[in-house]
């Protein structure tokens, strides 16, 4: 069945005004035009009286990604200092165990306990998350990925888009997710601040381990934003093509971003675990130099499923719950700032 497009207004700040065409097949709607998706007919059907600057989007997406981050790491915090706990010993994982981790640490160090490190975690993850989202947008309007049929066309490409936004924003952000983690499972008295943790490091390990662990977490992240990304912006894609509307409801991006959550951290999960390995090393008392020589150690000892894969089932609970908060965030914030008149150039 064929659709028409007749005299339509787009009722935002970036008004648009689609000329009436007929034969048009389903369309693309990505906030600057509305292209045609019909073999052969990739035409420009409507133009912006306003026009955002690249400039603009850039600053829309780095504030987004900023709150997203934040908010997503902050509900998930008690779930994430747990899941490092077991991550960095030989002892095996249980939610009765972990529950019980939580329960003893509440007991012997109060409540706040459950956020310790948060502070080093939002110094992390708020410039992680905002680089990777702005890196995100500008990496698919490189590789010509940033309308759905583009997407839909190379699939591939969508995949590297997401793949090298994430390894944009760990090369940028890696010494203060190793911090992070150094703060997450120490006493206070070792480290009483973030700076304290750069400053110790700094000169009494030398300033390469703040490096520590920098390639489990590049090769991690290629399969993990790669997979995260292309699952929520193809599922974002499904649901346009099957329902013909532009914007999921909050709950569905949600879900979407759940699912990407999902797949992207089961893709990449034995990595973070030689990440974490290597970056607290110093920490445990335990020698860990290479990826494959930290492979080799966690899985002689503790084996695949309660080594490698250890903790994951918390990742299944936690990963999609953070992933799923942050995309959804993530959309609907910068949806919001899009549409403030600020950022719209006239």
């Amino acid at each position: 069945m064929q659709r028409k497009a007749l005299d339509i207004s787009w009722k935002s700040p970036s008004t648009m005004h689609v000329m009436h065409k007929s034969n048009l097949d389903v369309v693309d709607i990505k906030g600057e035009s509305l292209v045609s998706k019909s073999p052969g007919h990739e035409e420009l059907l409507v133009f912006q009286d306003k026009k955002m600057s690249n400039k603009n989007k850039v600053l829309t997406s780095l504030t987004s990604g900023a709150f997203a981050g934040a908010l997503a790491k902050t509900v998930i915090a008690p779930l994430d200092r747990t899941k490092i706990n077991f991550q960095i010993h030989n002892k095996k994982f249980s939610f009765r165990e972990a529950i019980h981790f939580l329960i003893q640490s509440y007991h012997d160090r109060g409540i706040l306990v459950w956020w310790r490190g948060n502070s080093a975690t939002m110094a992390r993850v708020i410039p992680y998350a905002s680089i990777q989202y702005a890196a995100h947008e500008q990496w698919k309007q490189v590789l010509h990925v940033d309308t759905f049929s583009e997407k839909k066309a190379h699939p591939s490409k969508s995949f590297l888009a997401g793949s090298l936004a994430g390894v944009t924003s760990s090369t940028c952000t890696y010494p203060l997710d190793l911090a992070r983690a150094r703060m997450a499972v120490t006493h206070k008295e070792r480290y009483t601040s973030l700076m304290q943790v750069f400053v110790k490091i700094w000169r009494e390990e030398g300033p390469m381990t703040l490096y520590r662990g920098y390639s489990p977490t590049v090769i991690g992240v290629i399969p993990y934003a790669g997979t995260s990304f292309f699952t929520y912006e193809t599922l974002k894609r499904l649901h346009f093509e099957s329902s013909q509307q532009s914007e999921p409801h909050p709950a569905q991006r949600m879900m979407f971003g759940a699912i990407a959550g999902l797949l992207g951290q089961t893709a990449s999960y034995p990595l973070d675990i030689v990440r974490r390995r290597m970056q607290t090393a110093q920490v445990t008392g335990r020698s860990y130099h290479t990826i494959l020589s930290t492979i080799t150690v966690v899985l002689r000892e503790e084996g695949l499923v309660g080594g490698l894969f250890k903790g994951l089932s918390m990742n299944w609970i936690k990963g999609p719950v953070c992933v799923g908060i942050s995309f959804t965030t993530f959309d609907l914030m910068q949806n919001f700032l899009r549409h403030l008149p600020v950022f719209i150039n006239r």
